[in-house]
């Protein structure tokens, strides 16, 4: 009996250690391809009826430079996203996030608003079927990113 729990608290330890140095990696890519440093700034992602938000915002409302920078990353994304270019979140994540074929059929806007400590990129479509790949992109993000948001549509 001591046995197995010695082998399943090792197992477990070698699982923990495997999740920290892939999130470690996910925020070092983050940090490259974003432009700003996830340390100092909070994402969000909010599953809504109509898809859901992505909102990034500085820690520190003096920091105008990381606001600036997410200002401009998730502008671009906007643009990106928009032509069908999901490049940054498959290098951030280092594979392709669940949802991004159905989020590139064209059916999704991409609505960007400064806020004012950074930005928000509200992610829409019409129908059902749209509309859960968008719910599961920002599943994955909340994940990944461990935001701790809930994953649960919020109204």
């Amino acid at each position: 009996m001591r046995n197995l729990l010695a082998v399943v608290l090792l197992a477990s330890l070698a699982a923990s250690a495997q999740t920290d140095a892939h999130h470690d990696a996910v925020n070092q890519r983050g940090d490259q391809a974003m432009g700003f440093m996830h340390s100092k700034t909070t994402h969000h992602f909010v599953l809504k009826p109509y898809g859901g938000d992505i909102d990034v915002s500085t820690n520190d409302p003096k920091d105008t430079d990381s606001r600036d920078r997410i200002r401009h990353h998730l502008s671009m994304i906007q643009k990106k996203f928009s032509s069908g270019d999901f490049t940054d979140p498959m290098f951030i994540h280092d594979r392709v996030p669940p949802g991004v074929p159905e989020m590139k059929s064209g059916k999704v806007s991409y609505e960007f608003a400064q806020t004012p400590q950074g930005a928000r990129l509200k992610v829409s479509a019409q129908d059902e079927k749209t509309i859960a790949a968008i719910h599961d992109f920002l599943k994955f993000q909340i994940e990944d990113h461990q935001t701790g948001d809930p994953k649960a549509v919020q109204q």
